[in-house]
């Protein structure tokens, strides 16, 4: 399964807006200049009612000073710019926007995290995509934010998160981490995305709200860690180097579980997964179809996508009809689809 905490939604057509202008109207509340190609903002009329801007894939390099004034945004997206540290850094004396709750600089050329301490209703912080070596500086963000993306940077250590105890969603994604670390006082994290990374060992330091955790493309050789996570919904492992299935037993909501390329040669442990809908099981040395079958007989009814290629169970010539005598609602094996 592909790694679905890295690649970025599809960018924006930049031929699309090659011929618009910008409706000025000062009684707007929302102001969208996606793909328009700007240098700067100066032809563009900022109404002060404005509570969203998106300037998404643009050629800016600065901030135009007017945003300042802007008291009733709410979100402003800087996504896929030019901006670098000294152009954001004017941001942070700009306490007319206190009450912003989302800002977006994704893709940008951010050396470091910028100081956003004015913003104490902030529930959406994005830097992700740009060229930051480390945290420092996360902890003079407001408590308040809900959900943190940090994908795609240089980061090798989680710290400085210790006060986000409202943290929601936390995505740290395609760095250099090794360790996991600091979450303890995350008790409300639903989502933890830390794929390809440098991480050799699980430990979710007792958080057991997370409902979907990848660790894909890590350097994990054991699957423990994960046995009092019971709320967990989706766990992806793919690309490690698993070579035995456990620590599974107590995750009895399980609905996704993706352990594809790895070095498991059996299936086992999964007995109790009875919600059980998606299995990538896909490159790694599984030999018995028959063994595979007993073992997730539990959620016969529920499994509706099973991947097994590249196994040796999957060579048989009628392995595909012996997996929907089983699996009575099966969807789809591997790449066929069943109507």
């Amino acid at each position: 399964m592909a790694d679905q905490t890295l690649a970025p939604p599809p960018d924006p057509n930049p031929e699309e807006h090659d011929d618009q202008t910008a409706e000025d109207d000062s009684s707007s509340t929302v102001l969208d200049l996606t793909s328009f190609q700007l240098h700067d903002l100066d032809s563009v009329e900022l109404p002060p009612s404005l509570t969203e801007l998106d300037l998404t894939a643009n050629r800016l390099t600065s901030l135009d000073t007017r945003i300042a004034n802007l008291s009733n945004l709410k979100k402003l997206s800087l996504r896929q710019n030019l901006i670098d540290d000294a152009a954001v850094e004017p941001i942070s004396g700009w306490d007319a926007l206190s009450g912003l709750e989302e800002l977006v600089l994704r893709d940008n050329k951010l050396g470091k995290i910028p100081d956003v301490s004015i913003f104490t209703k902030l529930l959406v912080f994005d830097f992700s995509f740009n060229e930051i070596t480390s945290l420092h500086g996360l902890s003079k963000v407001t408590s308040t934010l809900k959900e943190l993306y940090v994908s795609k940077n240089e980061v090798t250590k989680i710290e400085e998160i210790e006060h986000l105890h409202e943290l929601l969603i936390l995505e740290l994604g395609s760095n250099r981490l090794r360790v996991m670390e600091s979450l303890q006082n995350m008790t409300k994290l639903q989502e933890l995305w830390l794929g390809r990374n440098r991480i050799k060992v699980v430990n979710l330091c007792g958080l057991k709200c997370i409902k979907k955790l990848s660790l894909q493309s890590n350097r994990l050789t054991s699957m423990t860690g994960f046995e009092e996570c019971v709320a967990l919904e989706e766990l992806y492992l793919s690309h490690n180097g698993i070579s035995k299935m456990e620590g599974l037993s107590t995750l009895v909501n399980l609905r996704v579980l993706d352990v594809s390329n790895n070095k498991l040669a059996s299936v086992e442990g999964i007995e109790n997964l009875t919600v059980l809908e998606d299995l990538w099981l896909n490159d790694n040395s599984v030999e018995s179809l028959e063994g595979f079958a007993k073992v997730v007989a539990g959620s016969r009814e529920k499994l509706t996508t099973i991947y097994l290629e590249n196994n040796p169970c999957a060579k048989s010539p009628n392995y595909a009809t012996a997996l929907r005598q089983i699996f009575s609602n099966i969807e789809q094996i591997d790449s066929h689809v069943f109507s």
